[in-house]
């Protein structure tokens, strides 16, 4: 079974910003990150390195970009 490493954009890191852009969720297999924050960079590095499958998750619509689509929610 390949190892799958399940990620996701972090919420306070806007485009251009020189912080890594995304947050490990969790992984399958036998691999094992250790850091919490990757740039896409490293993530393609890490995954040819040791023949996983990168999953990017979608965001849940919470926060305040959900608000904006919720009925009755104010957002700022």
């Amino acid at each position: 079974m390949s190892s799958i490493i399940f990620v996701r954009e972090r919420r306070k890191v806007e485009k251009g910003e020189k912080r890594p852009r995304f947050r490990v969720v969790g992984t399958t297999g036998d691999i094992r990150i250790f850091a919490e924050h990757v740039r896409k960079r490293e993530l393609d590095e890490i995954a040819k390195a040791s023949g996983a499958e990168v999953v990017y998750l979608t965001g849940d619509g919470e926060g305040k970009e959900g608000m904006k689509n919720r009925k009755g929610g104010q957002a700022e």
